[in-house]
Order: structure tokens, then sequence, then C-alpha cells
């Protein structure tokens, strides 16, 4: 979980990350199920979209950028993979994040 956290930018793969845990790819693969009740794709996958919400409500890099910068190198799989976590495209989110942080700026 932590190598997750610290790396998730990186083209992590299952194989790459038990070698370098000194376990194997099934032993990783239990230890996720059992200890997480998830998998390392699943971890993988929302570790990264916590990172690429963040940058979509406070930065105004293109998505293509937030999509690399947290580990996807193509767009459109970071595109779908955030439909999937958050159920809106990534740049519906932007937009709903700033005016809500405006509607807040408003209010204040």
């Amino acid at each position: 979980m932590d190598l997750i956290a610290r790396d998730y930018s990186r083209d992590l793969q299952l194989e790459g990350v038990a070698r370098e845990l000194a376990t194997s790819r099934r032993q990783l693969q239990r230890a996720f199920a059992e200890i997480g009740r998830t998998s390392f794709r699943d971890e993988l996958a929302k570790v990264r979209m916590h990172h690429a919400r963040a940058l979509l409500a406070a930065d105004s890099i293109p998505v293509r950028s937030v999509a690399a910068s947290v580990g996807y190198h193509q767009p459109a799989q970071f595109a779908k993979s955030f439909r999937r976590h958050h159920g809106q495209a990534p740049s519906t989110y932007r937009k709903q994040s700033r005016m809500s942080g405006a509607s807040a700026a408003c209010v204040a």
C-alpha cells in the first residue's frame, strides 16, 4: 500500500511490484485480497483517482496532463477510469468543483 501511495504515477505492474517487495505475484494478490479486501489494480486506481480529483479541482492544467501525472499514458483510458470511479467526466468534475468553489467564495 505504501509503495502504491508513493509511486502511483509510475507505470506500476503487479509483477514488478511483487519483485520489488521480494514476493511472488500470487502472494501479493492474496495479501491484497485478505488484508485490504481489494486488488492491486483497484487500489492503484483508487489512489490515482484521489490525486486526479485534487489536481482537477486545484489546477488549470489540461486533463491530458492530469492523466499523465497520475500514471495514465492514454487520456481516454484515464477519462474512462475517472468516469467509472466518480460518475462523471474529468472535465465535468473540474467545472463543478470550480463552480462550487466560486459559490463558497461568494458566501465567505
